[in-house]
């Protein structure tokens, strides 16, 4: 079955008011900045960069298949006159338009992701929850700066229902231009911590920068907020300042919106109870650390706010696996203490829950029980929302 197109090419030219070189495909089926990686039928973004010009692989890439090539005017005769080309004043540029094209077609609902740490697996949590119950699209590895987000901006299909776009910083006035591309309804700040203080005068000032995110988001839109973090009140304070009135705060603070109640952390994995804007949730998470467990209120609020079914997020949560590394690891564990004697009840149990993640029902999730939550002792394979 042939990839289903993302553009066509006449609607790439009028976003990027380019003119039109050479006999175009009627569409595209995705957008590269890579020669080496590019599909065929791809339209590939002859980007500058640090080290290498884009312009240098332009003909790789049609040799490769690719559908077109993106060029900047000054450089068009470099290539044969029949090539297929779009030819515009400035690639990135022409990227951004085509970025702005994407999200005035798209009505799914869009969350932006930032914060100094945890920005990727929030993101990548996202990905798998709300793509459990609806198409979702989002940001390609940490694609989160001034080319990364146009570039995963424009690949997004028109028909998406849902859509998370990673967004980091250096400096200060970085997220600004790109969350205002992106607009999106949620936007998600996992933590401020004290990185790229070469760039900043403290921590305070990366979480103005942070803070920046606000700025895109739609009207009527929310924020979701690390309580915990030392930043909160200031970054409460800027999102009422710019108009958002919903702020939704995570963390184990007893005044969260989703609140960590409970957690049980184990190599590979983690049992969480929580309370997620007024319900009562107990769900595995297929990351180890509480730090993930942490995220995972964020995610879930975040699910939440955009219309998925949080009972739906919260089973889907225990899918998420650790680095391969970190199972491995654990595999070899649970092997050498099966193979103890005095451990080896022991060591069967554990590794029935965490390796091959039987699916038992646990007895203090029963769905409707208002029975009074036991601590979490073991990995449960379930989610129940009361």
């Amino acid at each position: 079955m042939s990839a289903a197109p993302l553009w066509t090419s006449a609607a790439m030219a009028e976003a990027m008011r380019a003119s039109i070189n050479g006999a175009l495909p009627d569409a595209v089926t995705g957008l590269s900045i890579d020669s080496r990686t590019i599909a065929p039928g791809e339209a590939y973004f002859a980007i500058k960069g640090e080290v290498h010009d884009g312009h240098e692989f332009v003909t790789a890439a049609l040799k490769a298949d690719a559908a077109l090539a993106v060029v900047e005017s000054a450089q068009r005769e470099k290539f044969a006159p029949d090539a297929p080309l779009l030819v515009v004043e400035d690639v990135l540029a022409g990227l951004v338009d085509l970025a702005r094209a994407a999200r005035a077609r798209l009505h799914a609902q869009v969350i932006a992701v930032t914060g100094s740490v945890g920005k990727t697996s929030t993101k990548e949590a996202l990905r798998g929850v709300l793509g459990d119950q609806g198409e979702t699209h989002a940001s390609t590895a940490s694609f989160n700066n001034h080319w990364g987000v146009p570039l995963s901006l424009a690949r997004c299909p028109a028909t998406a229902r849902f859509a998370i776009f990673e967004i980091g910083m250096n400096h200060a006035d970085e997220i600004e231009p790109l969350v205002k591309m992106v607009r999106p309804q949620v936007a998600v700040i996992t933590t401020v911590e004290p990185v790229h203080l070469e760039f900043f005068d403290g921590i305070e000032a990366i979480a103005d920068a942070k803070a920046e995110i606000f700025a895109g988001v739609e009207p009527g839109g929310a924020v979701v907020l690390n309580r915990d973090n030392s930043q909160f009140a200031r970054l409460q304070r800027r999102a009422s300042k710019l108009g958002i009135s919903r702020v939704v705060s995570f963390g184990a603070d007893a005044k969260s919106d989703a609140r960590l109640l409970d957690v049980s952390l184990q190599a590979t994995c983690s049992a969480v109870h929580a309370s997620i804007l007024g319900h009562d949730v107990t769900y595995k998470l297929g990351m180890p650390g509480r730090h993930m467990a942490m995220n995972s209120l964020a995610v879930l609020a975040a699910a939440s706010l955009v219309g998925a079914d949080l009972a739906r997020a919260a089973l889907s949560l225990s899918q998420i696996e650790p680095a391969t590394p970190i199972r491995r690891r654990w595999r070899r564990r649970c092997r050498y203490l099966a193979g103890q004697r005095s451990a080896r009840m022991a060591g069967a149990s554990r590794c029935s829950a965490i390796c091959s993640n039987s699916v038992r029902p646990a007895p203090r999730c029963i769905a409707g029980s208002t029975r009074r939550s036991r601590p979490i002792t073991s990995i449960w394979c379930i989610a129940a929302v009361r």
